[in-house]
């Protein structure tokens, strides 16, 4: 089933070129520049690839510059409320809004620990390109998720600190969040330059709303839904800024926003694009107003026991004991090696640090949770699919026994064919051994066979358990390929880290991520959320069981089109008992 990355793109080559022609990009004289090799475009988000390729067709497969010199018909804005789209019957059985047809992927959620009536959702959101170019979506739920009550897209940024002051769109990587209290919601985002992507302004965003303004703002665009916003990283284009993750936690009393990300130092000149990456921290006040200044998190040097060249995937946690917990990926043969060319057989090693008191934004030594010399590399495949996928660890914190335990999560290949394609991968769990992080316990296996990838893990959001639950992507259910996708979930034994028994959330029809006729096979996003309230665990995913008429709105020739499945975002709600 693999293709050629020209192939792989054709798909590809007519999405852009549709969204290229919404959104008014000039066809015949795209931006063109800087060159970004390919592998770095598969480090980085894929929405951040896809801006590339619309803005810079000659580094693209011919197919790809075909697609969009071909289109010249603009489809219609539109400029009705949200709330119309939202009452909509094809929207019931779906947690998006969607009238439009265009994909959503890489989903966060979020629900209030005191109150899980109120949920609120996230996505990279391809329907935005239809308005204002923003991509990173949102749906807010007043009935426990079982319906999406308004939907829009996290609004632009001033990237202040550079000349000119730039105003950039969200630019998707979406992660959501609600505190206890339920009186604030929180989001966050990459924004950035579409047109100079990864080499021009760019930036991380956080934005802060409450239950009030989401219910009674029009959606979409309009402004008054997010009226708090701050950029709490910003580059002119020497370094890109991405993957960022966000936690809301109570230390010592107070409410604070961590934010977590990846500092890619760009270098045109190096043969990957870049010559290395850190995990950077901020830490902001509640209203993210005073933020401190970036906090590195990675140590930066040669791969030994403490340091790492090339980073990705960081996950932040404020736990139980009001100490904030990171954790990331260290990755070691992407970059460089010994005989001076990249593309080295990678291993990912698995860090964390813990703050070493709740609130102090000191962090102890850098700990090594894993050495996955089996991991799910960059650029590589699973053996009966084409999306992108690599090994991203995710992490929480519960009380064992009166003391913190941290849990790391992951994906590998139980063998890696050829470098790159990656056979049955599993799922695995470690725990820390002492409340620091310092040793942990040897890898358990929580999937049970099959190709399993995108794990995602929650401890109860209350802090009034020590309940975690898991959820995952598995082909355990098409016995005969390992193609078609379902999502699992359990329960974790807290004190043993083992399984509680396997949950199968979709079905009794099980997904063809193929499916959509724009993406193809080709992107599902680079991760799925669940959260978990007390016992009861909300997982949002994406799948394309839906027909939709792809465009259908804009008038012809778009509505000759039939209903087709195409790629939507879904909302699995479930106990853990």
């Amino acid at each position: 089933m693999h293709q050629t990355n020209a192939a792989r793109f054709l798909k590809i080559a007519v999405v852009v070129g549709v969204l290229a022609a919404m959104v008014g990009v000039p066809r015949a004289v795209a931006v063109e520049g800087q060159h970004v090799p390919d592998v770095y475009l598969e480090h980085l988000s894929q929405s951040v690839q896809i801006q590339y390729y619309i803005h810079h067709p000659r580094a693209a497969p011919a197919q790809f510059a075909r697609g969009i010199s071909h289109l010249d018909q603009a489809p219609s804005r539109t400029t009705a409320s949200s709330k119309q789209y939202c009452g909509s019957n094809a929207n019931k059985d779906v947690f998006n809004c969607d009238f439009v047809g265009l994909p959503q992927n890489e989903e966060s959620i979020a629900s209030c620990p005191t109150n899980d009536n109120l949920v609120l959702g996230s996505a990279n959101d391809y329907d935005g390109l239809v308005f204002s170019g923003n991509i990173t979506g949102w749906y807010w739920s007043t009935d426990g998720g079982h319906s999406v009550a308004k939907s829009g897209f996290l609004p632009p940024v001033t990237l202040g600190s550079l000349a000119n002051h730039p105003e950039v769109p969200s630019g998707g990587d979406p992660v959501s969040f609600v505190p206890g209290g339920c009186d604030s919601l929180y989001a966050a985002s990459l924004a950035y330059e579409t047109s100079t992507v990864p080499f021009g302004p760019n930036g991380v965003a956080v934005y802060k709303s409450t239950p009030a303004a989401l219910s009674s703002c029009a959606g979409f665009d309009d402004p008054t839904c997010w009226p708090v916003k701050r950029v709490v990283a910003e580059s002119d284009g020497d370094v890109f800024n991405d993957k960022e993750w966000m936690f809301v936690g109570t230390q010592n009393g107070v409410r604070y926003v961590w934010v977590t990300w990846s500092e890619f130092r760009n270098d045109e000149t190096a043969p990957l694009g870049y010559n290395g990456a850190q995990i950077k921290a901020v830490r902001c006040d509640e209203n993210v107003v005073t933020c401190t200044a970036a906090i590195p998190i990675s140590q930066f040097g040669p791969p030994s026991a403490e340091t790492d060249l090339d980073v990705q995937f960081s996950d932040v946690t404020v736990g139980p004991d009001g100490r904030t917990y990171i954790t990331w990926a260290g990755i070691v043969g992407e970059l460089p090696g010994a005989n001076g060319q990249p593309g080295q057989p990678q291993t990912f090693v698995i860090r964390e640090r813990t703050e070493t008191a709740p609130g102090s934004a000191v962090f102890g030594p850098v700990h090594t949770v894993y050495t996955e010399t089996n991991a799910i590399p960059f650029g590589g495949f699973l053996h009966a699919n084409d999306f992108r996928v690599a090994t991203y660890p995710k992490s929480d914190v519960v009380t064992v026994d009166g003391s913190p335990r941290i849990f790391v999560i992951w994906d590998a290949c139980k063998f890696r064919l050829l470098d790159t394609s990656c056979e049955e991968p599993e799922i695995k769990l470690s725990y820390s051994l002492d409340p620091n992080g310092t040793t942990w316990a040897p890898p358990t296996v929580v999937s049970n066979g099959a190709d399993n990838y995108f794990p995602t893990i929650s401890a109860d959001r209350t802090y009034t358990t020590n309940n975690i639950a898991v959820a995952w992507y598995t082909s355990y259910y098409d016995v005969a390929f390992h193609n078609a996708q379902d999502v699992q979930a359990t329960s974790i034994d807290a004190a043993t880290g083992r399984s509680r028994g396997l949950k199968r959330l979709t079905g009794p029809q099980s997904n063809e991520t193929e499916a959509d006729p724009l993406l193809g096979g080709v992107f599902i996003g680079d991760y799925i959320e669940g959260v978990l309230i007390k016992d009861r665990y909300f997982v949002h995913y994406n799948a394309n069981y839906r027909r939709l008429q792809v465009l259908g709105f804009a008038g012809p020739p778009f509505s000759n089109g039939f209903p087709v499945n195409q790629q939507d975002n879904y909302l699995a709600i479930t106990g853990t008992n």
